[in-house]
């Protein structure tokens, strides 16, 4: 665009030729010039015949300088707003943010984490306790047996005391005698016994009783009972004679 000064003769171009607030503003003069300085534009370059300016004011500015030793003014630079007809410069209202995705990625770590640790954990209390088992020898089962009956008789007020004598007899006779299996109802072992019948046939007769009659155990003297069910246990057979001995 052309920009004539009146009553001199001096014209100038710019570009581009619908600035805009900020835009920079090339404008060619037929001549070398010196702007003026002025509050309304800033100079952003000067050489020659050639300046660059421009400025924040939504509104036209007048230009003043020297061209060709001529001194000159008003000349104005038109500015074209960006703002929409009838804008009320009110600012548009604002969106709502965005609700930021929880991260979920540190809890599934710490999951993983945690699931790794309880795997650990149990391999190594699984490995302990085959360890003590191993290491810890089983008792035999006269004296298991022995035992048990021992922990029953010193506990009188021992819920289910009947059940639990009968349930460690037959686990004994299971361990000691050949044919007795634990799975065998009273009716199927009993047959099976010799002496031992009459003792036995009491021993599971009262704990059948407390297990499965409404009425419940037999009142008798569970120390006497006990002392039958060891009286189960065989005697302990005696040390071999030494050689020294059989001589004498």
């Amino acid at each position: 665009m052309i920009l004539p000064v009146l009553a001199l003769a001096i014209t100038a171009t710019f570009q581009p030729a619908a600035p805009t607030v900020g835009d920079p503003i090339a404008i060619h003069f037929d001549g070398p010039v010196t702007l003026d300085a002025s509050p309304a534009y800033e100079i952003v370059s000067q050489r020659g015949a050639d300046v660059v300016v421009r400025t924040f004011d939504p509104k036209p500015f007048a230009l003043s300088g020297v061209v060709r030793g001529v001194h000159f003014r008003n000349l104005v630079v038109p500015m074209h707003s960006v703002l929409k007809p009838n804008d009320d410069r009110k600012p548009a209202p604002l969106a709502p943010p965005r609700a930021t995705a929880y991260p979920r990625l540190p809890f599934v770590a710490i999951a993983i984490a945690a699931l790794c640790a309880l795997g650990v954990w149990l391999l190594v209390w699984r490995r302990a306790k085959q360890t003590m088992a191993a290491t810890v020898p089983a008792l035999p089962p006269d004296e298991r047996f022995r035992r048990a009956i021992d922990a029953l008789r010193a506990h009188p007020f021992e819920p289910l005391r009947w059940s639990r004598l009968a349930d460690e007899t037959r686990v004994f006779l299971a361990a000691t005698r050949a044919g007795l299996g634990r799975e065998l109802t009273t009716s199927e072992l009993l047959p099976r016994l010799g002496d031992e019948r009459d003792a036995v046939a009491m021993i599971l007769r009262q704990g059948d009783l407390e297990k499965f009659s409404t009425s419940g155990a037999e009142e008798r003297d569970f120390d006497a009972v006990a002392a039958d069910a060891l009286a189960l246990i065989p005697p302990p057979e005696p040390p071999p004679i030494a050689a020294t001995e059989r001589a004498a």
